[in-house]
């Protein structure tokens, strides 16, 4: 079953059958999208004590779904509450349609097909574009989604709020194929709740024919994104963690969930001379931006950089595109999951979905469509290249084990209520700002 993606041909744009349509969100864009957005919904307190809290956590340790959420960090792993219990052992996966919770293009279609041929069902897949809007659908009457992919920072508030269901581990046997430590994260010790999908890292995209030199001759390789020679050619991620985990790491700040106005302040001037300096522009497809040429410099995850080679205009150069990340690791880094929902109307299948996605075949098969790396005990980092997963002008883009390690990469997590408007607001700024 597996599928190697040299296999693949070149994605293309249109509407026949069988052609890959991209679309104007993409995963990962959990955000409060404009300042207007921020005041024509309810405030994110009002939002997130909706989904199990209230609007008074101050303290450091307590999280967006209200009081009783604990704030998970690396160095303060936390096992979540059981609410309710799991399905009992044994029992045979329902018929009927899976019904899939999901970003936009982060799975691979073709996967889905194995698991409908394997198990003789249909999937669905409903899009949701942040994790905001997704975690109210969670709530809504009616709601009956299978399987939900969850960012790590809203785990303990969705557990919290009673949206997601204990698993059961004799059906998921596959888990024991990925690292040891996504095995039993710190997020949610024993994975009571979580298995892991793929992996991230968050660096900055360019072209090499289109910058004079690469971001680690700068002194400060971030200050690219801030020189004026690549005026209207520079993009950062559309997302408000991102963009300002960025300005904190660049001024030094390796506590990228750091609720400190001061520093959040520091951290939007810096932003905020991008719009003079260098005109920039935000979105989440550098995917396509910068094959297109349209961008020279872009923040962006790994992922989107390994799918960029398949967006290069006919006889366009594989070679053009380049990744940074800190060669020593102290960058923006993570995992999403797999999740069941509470109201899951198959919860037994949604089992051995969850379990199929980790098999070794399934896992390198979505690999190979997604371009985004699953942590699979198999898949070898030192060999993608020579495997041909990935380009050997891309091979900053391969993530390993030990880049998980407490004092290598900094993750964006969970914040509390009073941090979260902290951030809101800041972004509110800048997307005020960069219009």
């Amino acid at each position: 079953m597996a599928f190697h993606p040299r296999e693949r041909g070149r994605r293309q744009r249109g509407h026949q059958p069988g052609l890959w349509v991209p679309a104007p969100y993409d995963r990962r864009e959990f955000l409060r999208r404009s300042a207007v957005a921020a005041l024509a919904v309810p405030s994110a307190g009002a939002l997130l004590a909706a989904c199990g809290g209230d609007d008074g956590a101050t303290e450091g340790t307590k999280g967006g779904g209200g009081n009783s959420v604990v704030l998970s960090r690396p160095d303060r792993p936390v096992t979540l509450p059981l609410k309710g219990e799991p399905i009992a052992d044994g029992l045979d996966p329902e018929s009927g349609t899976l019904k899939i919770f999901n970003y936009f293009d982060y799975i691979n279609p073709e996967t889905l097909k194995l698991f409908e041929e394997e198990y003789g069902v249909k999937t669905e897949v409903t899009i949701f574009t942040t994790m905001d809007e997704a975690k109210k659908k969670l709530r809504t009457a009616g709601s009956d989604f299978d399987v939900f992919f969850a960012t790590t920072d809203v785990v303990g508030q969705i557990v919290e709020a009673g949206l997601l269901q204990p698993l059961n581990k004799s059906y998921l046997a596959n888990l024991a194929n990925f690292w040891e430590t996504l095995q039993d994260p710190f997020y949610d010790k024993g994975a009571q709740y979580t298995v892991p999908y793929v992996l991230w890292t968050t660096g900055i995209g360019y072209r090499v024919d289109l910058v004079e030199e690469p971001p680690e001759s700068y002194e400060n390789p971030y200050d690219i994104l801030w020189d004026a020679k690549y005026k209207g050619q520079t993009w950062v991620l559309d997302d408000d963690r991102e963009i300002l985990g960025m300005a904190l790491l660049r001024n030094g700040e390796l506590d990228v969930n750091t609720e400190d106005p001061a520093k959040i302040d520091a951290a939007l001037a810096d932003l905020l001379e991008l719009i003079d300096t260098v005109n920039v522009k935000y979105g989440i497809e550098a995917y396509t931006k910068l094959p297109e040429g349209v961008a020279a410099v872009h923040q962006a995850w790994a992922g989107d950089l390994v799918n960029a080679q398949y967006y290069l205009p006919d006889g366009g150069d594989v070679e053009t595109l380049a990744y940074w990340f800190p060669e020593n690791g102290k960058g923006v880094i993570g995992n999403d999951t797999l999740t069941i929902p509470t109201a899951a109307k198959h919860p037994v299948l949604a089992h051995h979905f969850l379990d199929f996605m980790m098999s070794e075949d399934a896992a390198l098969h979505n690999f190979s469509w997604l371009g985004w790396q699953p942590a699979l005990n198999s898949l070898d980092p030192d060999t993608l290249v020579a495997d041909e997963y990935i380009p050997e002008n891309l091979a900053s883009t391969i993530i390993r084990p030990e880049d998980f390690d407490i004092g290598k990469g900094v993750q964006l997590l969970q914040l509390s209520l009073e941090g979260e408007k902290v951030w809101d607001r800041a972004y509110a700024r800048f997307q005020a700002g960069a219009k």
